[in-house]
C-alpha cells in the first residue's frame, strides 16, 4: 500500500501546519483504501422539508452580532474566467468589485446595528498580497483590524499511479495545489484562530464564498439558528432544471444523517435520481453557519481535524501540458462537514442569497441594469424585471475570459432590465446606447467583431453580412 511518508515529508518541509497534513492524511487513506467516494441512491433518502427562511417570526436578537464572526472565502484567483489576481477585485458594479460591495456591507450593517461585527478572510497563497493592498488602500479601518486574514493551506498533487508527490521541475509551484474549501477547518485550526476566537466570546461563524454578493449576515437568519441550537446549519435553494447536475441534501438511511451528495458521488446507473429534482430537491449555496464550540469538539473528538469525504480530479501536473505528468488532485467541500455534526440542520432560503459569479454571462447580467444595489450595498434584481432574470447566452467559445467581454463592451452595457433571453452567437461589439427587448437572439459567423445597432434590439439578427451601418433581420 502507498506510503503517506514521503507526503508528510514534503508538507512539512514547506511549513504547512500540522492541521492540515492529519486533514490530508485523512483523505489520502481515504484514496489507498479503495473508496470511491459513491454514495448509492439506494443507501439515502430525500431531505425532508426544510424551514422556509421567509417564514421565520420572532424578533431578531441584535445580541447576537456581538458573537458571530463573517468570513467571507476568497482564496480563487478564476483562472477559469482567465484571470491572474484574486476573482474578488474584479469589478462587478461601476467600479466596485465583489471586495468592495463586501466592505461596504460590513460597514453599513456595524453603522445600523451599533455592533463592530467581525469580519474575516480566508485568502490564499495566491490572493492575499493583491487582497491586503486592496484593503490598505480603500478600507483602512477594516485592514488595521486583528485577524482579518487566515491563510488557506496547499497540498501536494499526487502521481496518478503511485500516488507519491508528483515533480515538475520546471516550475515546482505546479507540485501543489488548494485543498478545496473544506480547508477551512484545518486553517482555522492550524492558525490558531479557531481557538483566539472562541476565547475571545465568539460562538457563531457564517461563511460564504466572496464572489456570492447575496450572502450577508442576516440578523433572522442568525437568530433561527442560535434559537434552535443546532451545531451547523446549511443555508440550501430549491433546485431547477438549471441545477440538476450539481450536488444536492439527502438523508442517509442509516442514521438518519444529513449529508451533501456530490456528482462525483453518483455512480453512473443512479444519475436519473441523482437529476430528479421533485425527488431530491434542494442544493447547497455554500452560505454556512458553523458553532464554533461545536466545531472544536469534532476536531478534539477525531484528533486534530474534521473527516471530511474525498473528491478526487484527475489532472496534469502542468495544467499547460496535457502531456505532463498524470496527477490526482485531492480536494475536500467544505459543506460536507454537514455529515460530521450531529443534529446538524438546513434551512431554504430565496434566490437572491445565492447569486455567484461564475461565467462571463453572470458578470454581464450583474453588471447590466438588471441589477441594482440597494441601501445595504447587496444586489438586487430590478424591479421593472418583475421577478425574472434574463437568461443569458453568451458565446462560450468567444465570451470564456473575462478579457473578451471587457473588449466587447467598450462602449457601455447595454441595457437587459426588457430583455427575456439573450443569445450571441460570434464576435460582437455592444454599447450602452443598446437595448434589449424580450427575446434576442444575435449571430456573426465572420471573423471580424461587428457592432449591434444602437436603441431598441429585439428579435433575431444576423451580423455576418453587415458593416459598421445596420444589420438584416434573420
Amino acid at each position: 500500500m502507498p506510503s503517506f511518508d514521503p507526503i508528510k515529508t514534503k508538507m512539512e518541509a514547506e511549513g504547512i501546519a500540522t492541521s492540515a497534513i492529519s486533514a490530508f492524511k485523512s483523505t489520502f487513506d481515504s484514496l489507498v483504501s479503495g473508496n470511491t467516494g459513491i454514495i448509492p441512491e439506494s443507501s439515502i433518502s430525500p431531505s425532508p422539508d426544510l424551514v422556509d427562511a421567509t417564514s421565520i417570526s420572532g424578533e431578531p436578537d441584535t445580541d447576537l452580532l456581538s458573537k458571530t464572526v463573517v468570513l467571507k472565502l476568497n482564496g480563487g484567483l478564476g483562472t477559469g474566467m482567465g484571470l491572474d489576481k484574486a476573482k474578488s477585485l474584479l469589478k462587478v458594479k461601476g467600479d466596485d468589485t465583489f471586495l468592495d460591495l463586501t466592505a461596504k456591507q460590513v460597514i453599513k450593517m456595524r453603522e445600523t446595528y451599533g455592533s463592530s461585527v467581525k469580519f474575516m478572510l480566508m485568502n490564499s497563497f495566491s490572493t492575499s498580497e493583491d487582497t491586503l493592498a486592496f484593503f490598505k488602500e480603500k478600507y483602512p479601518e477594516l485592514a488595521k483590524e486583528e485577524g482579518l486574514e487566515m491563510m488557506q493551506n496547499k497540498v501536494p498533487k499526487l502521481d496518478a499511479t503511485t500516488y507519491e508527490p508528483a515533480q515538475c521541475e520546471s516550475n515546482p509551484s505546479n507540485e501543489w495545489c488548494p485543498p478545496g474549501h473544506g480547508d477551512l477547518y484545518a486553517a482555522l485550526v492550524g492558525s490558531g484562530r479557531l481557538d483566539a476566537l472562541l476565547k475571545d466570546g465568539f460562538k457563531y461563524m457564517f461563511v460564504s464564498n466572496s464572489d456570492n454578493l447575496g450572502a450577508t449576515l442576516d440578523l433572522s437568519i442568525l437568530t433561527h439558528f442560535a434559537t434552535s441550537d443546532s451545531p451547523f446549519m446549511m443555508e440550501c435553494c430549491e433546485r431547477t432544471e438549471n441545477d440538476k447536475k450539481g450536488g444536492h441534501l439527502a438523508v442517509r438511511n442509516k442514521d438518519k444523517q444529513l449529508i451533501l451528495r456530490e456528482s462525483a458521488m453518483c455512480a453512473d446507473e443512479d444519475e436519473k435520481d441523482f437529476q430528479d429534482i421533485s425527488k431530491h430537491r434542494y442544493f447547497n449555496t455554500n452560505n454556512l453557519w458553523i458553532r464554533l464550540d461545536k466545531l472544536q469538539e469534532i476536531i478534539k473528538k477525531h484528533g486534530g481535524f474534521v473527516p471530511l469525504p474525498m473528491i478526487m480530479n484527475k489532472k496534469t501536473v502542468d495544467p499547460k501540458d496535457d502531456s505532463s505528468q498524470k496527477v490526482v488532485q485531492l480536494e475536500t467541500a467544505m459543506g460536507a462537514a454537514i455529515e460530521c455534526f450531529q443534529g446538524a440542520s438546513a434551512i431554504v432560503v430565496p434566490r437572491k442569497r445565492f447569486a455567484p459569479v461564475k461565467k462571463c454571462n453572470d458578470l454581464l447580467l450583474l453588471r447590466s441594469d438588471a441589477y441594482t444595489i440597494n441601501d445595504e450595498y447587496i444586489p438586487e434584481l430590478n424591479p421593472a424585471c418583475n421577478g425574472v432574470a434574463p437568461v443569458m447566452g453568451l458565446d462560450s467559445k468567444k465570451y470564456k475570459l473575462v478579457g473578451a467581454l471587457e473588449e466587447a463592451t467598450l462602449d457601455g452595457i447595454p441595457s437587459l432590465v426588457q430583455c427575456k433571453r439573450l443569445t450571441i452567437k460570434g464576435l460582437v461589439k455592444m454599447s450602452s446606447k443598446t437595448t434589449f427587448v424580450g427575446d434576442v437572439s444575435i449571430v456573426n459567423k465572420s471573423d471580424e467583431r461587428k457592432p449591434i445597432p444602437t436603441g431598441e434590439v429585439t428579435g433575431d439578427l444576423d451580423l455576418t453580412e453587415v458593416s459598421a451601418g445596420g444589420c438584416s433581420i434573420l
